[in-house]
């Protein structure tokens, strides 16, 4: 009978954590999404920082490139020592950027056009002045006292990333990124019995942390967002090798948020999509950390100091290679299956845009849009690399931008010294004056069907019109000698096929590959002269140099 009573608990628990997911958002499907970095996306006042209302009246802009869900980063109450990430109140809206009022009126004028609104939700860290924390050092046990990591002596250090402060409580905290950003306590995967900071994520103090990071999400959905972006979502959970407790912890989160809005969307900052996607989460990044192939990609030597590389695939010397993108982009795919997306990101505030050091004219930039925007999952473009802007290094350390300021640049609608700002942010948060008017502006590219702007519109179009380039279209590579260049694949759906062709060295390369006999293949979009030609269950293709190519096949 014991032996009986054991089978049937391992039996009930395979099943609870096999149980299936809530189904996906049917809008992810044809979802384009934009990344808005607020404060440096269009100022509405003056003040010479970005704010909501800016981003209200550039509603009309996005649902012209083609944009359906927008997300933003950070516009909670904060110290802006990590601009915006180190949050000193999650229910209330920085001043710098509006009122309540402005965040209604952005979700109502949004949802008109069909925009979703993703927020940003730090679930991982606060700021050291939020009055969380602030009660939390106090020195007489309070609601907040096991509501972040603490030893219990100022003597206790166990590693740098404890920090210890002039505080009543007798004891260091943990931090998570910046000495400013204490970690919120969701406790510990397996916690040694000798360190009584090391609860368990069972403990009272984890418990409330999680429900208070529902009581947030729950406030701003019933606002009417779309949904949230997590940052760090892999690290919440302390000594979690495998992130067997991480993987419990957003499981149960998911079937609490999609039994509540079944339409909200929940978006992983983890890079690993495999885990991210299997824990709860609808839409991960390929980027770089975590799984760090699209390094391989892009990060070249001009790019931020810690992640820059001297080979990438997209150089023009062409002497960079796919294969480590290529195994993991692949095998994510499969990974994941139709359980959620992956997002290969054009840029994003935390790493460096396309246009980087030697990659900056117009052809180089879309080869990398023509590649991003033709993959299998949903695009985010992060704002300002529909327009090609430059990835300025050496940017003005700001507000804990740490090496990364070059990505937030006010975005130049016009190409006027203030780009669409007042000289403050310029002057006080990047960069001399004389570095702008490097790109042309969304006014100068708007109307000029040659542009990068128009160039993106019309890619993103297609991904809408076809459904084997959509979000869901199947992938298959067909074509990458030593994954070297070009770079050939297909989508198809049903009878639909594509193959795409990516040449971003500066040299003319060929490829031959077996393919099945095709009627015709018609030229939909090409950046050169390309030729392709079919016989006898072969492609001979040729790509001319800097060169994509988009074919359709019958």
């Amino acid at each position: 009978m014991k032996k009986l009573y054991s089978v049937i608990l391992f039996l009930s628990f395979f099943i609870f954590d096999c149980e299936a997911q809530s189904p996906l958002p049917k809008w992810l499907a044809a979802a384009t999404f934009y990344q808005v970095y607020p404060q440096s996306f269009k100022d509405s006042d003056g003040d010479g920082i970005g704010d909501i209302k800016g981003l209200i009246s550039k509603l009309g802009y996005l649902q012209s490139l083609g944009i359906n869900a927008i997300w933003v980063n950070p516009v909670f109450e904060s110290a802006f020592e990590d601009a915006g990430y180190d949050v000193t109140n999650f229910y209330k809206v920085a001043p710098r950027y509006g009122t309540i009022n402005d965040i209604t009126t952005l979700v109502k004028e949004a949802h008109g056009k069909g925009i979703k609104i993703c927020f940003d939700l730090v679930a991982g860290h606060t700021s050291d002045k939020s009055q969380w924390f602030l009660q939390s050092s106090k020195k007489d046990t309070n609601q907040y006292t096991d509501r972040y990591i603490w030893t219990n002596s100022k003597t206790i250090k166990p590693s740098p990333k404890w920090i210890c402060g002039n505080y009543e409580r007798e004891g260091c905290f943990f931090k998570n990124f910046f000495d400013i950003q204490p970690a919120l306590n969701y406790g510990y995967a397996k916690p040694n019995p000798a360190n009584p900071w090391e609860q368990p994520v069972t403990a009272p103090g984890p418990q409330s942390t999680i429900a208070e990071m529902k009581n947030v999400v729950q406030y701003w959905m019933d606002k009417g967002i779309d949904g949230f972006r997590v940052d760090m979502a892999s690290t919440l959970i302390k000594n979690d090798t495998g992130f067997v407790e991480t993987s419990k912890l957003w499981k149960g989160f998911r079937k609490w948020f999609s039994a509540k809005y079944p339409e909200g969307v929940l978006i992983a900052e983890w890079s690993d999509p495999e885990k991210s996607v299997k824990a709860g989460f609808m839409i991960d990044f390929l980027m770089h950390f975590n799984i760090k192939s699209y390094r391989s990609l892009f990060f070249n030597k001009w790019a931020n100091p810690y992640l820059k590389r001297d080979t990438v695939f997209f150089d023009t010397l062409g002497n960079g290679t796919s294969l480590q993108f290529m195994n993991d982009y692949t095998y994510q795919l499969k990974a994941i299956g139709s359980e959620g997306y992956i997002s290969v990101p054009t840029s994003n505030h935390d790493f460096a845009r396309p246009n980087c050091g030697n990659r900056n004219t117009d052809a180089q930039l879309k080869v990398v849009l023509a590649f991003i925007l033709t993959l299998k999952g949903i695009p985010f473009i992060y704002y300002g690399d529909e327009i090609g802007m430059k990835y300025i290094q050496n940017a003005k350390e700001t507000e804990g931008s740490d090496q990364r300021g070059g990505s937030r640049t006010p975005m130049q609608w016009d190409n006027s010294p203030k780009a669409g700002f007042s000289t403050a942010p310029l002057d006080k948060f990047y960069l001399p004056l004389d570095t702008f008017n490097k790109r042309p502006s969304v006014a100068q590219q708007i109307n000029d069907k040659n542009s990068l702007l128009s160039f993106t519109k019309q890619l993103i179009a297609f991904r809408k019109k076809y459904k084997a380039l959509g979000n869901n279209g199947e992938f298959r590579l067909l074509y990458c000698k030593d994954y070297k260049y070009p770079l050939v694949y297909e989508r198809r759906a049903g009878n639909e096929k594509f193959i795409i062709a990516i040449n971003p060295s500066g040299k003319e390369q060929s490829a031959k590959f077996i393919y099945p006999t095709v009627n015709y293949i018609s030229t939909i979009m090409s950046s050169s002269e390309s030729i392709i030609q079919s016989e006898k269950n072969t492609i001979d293709l040729m790509a001319g140099p800097v060169s994509f190519a988009i074919y359709k096949v019958k």
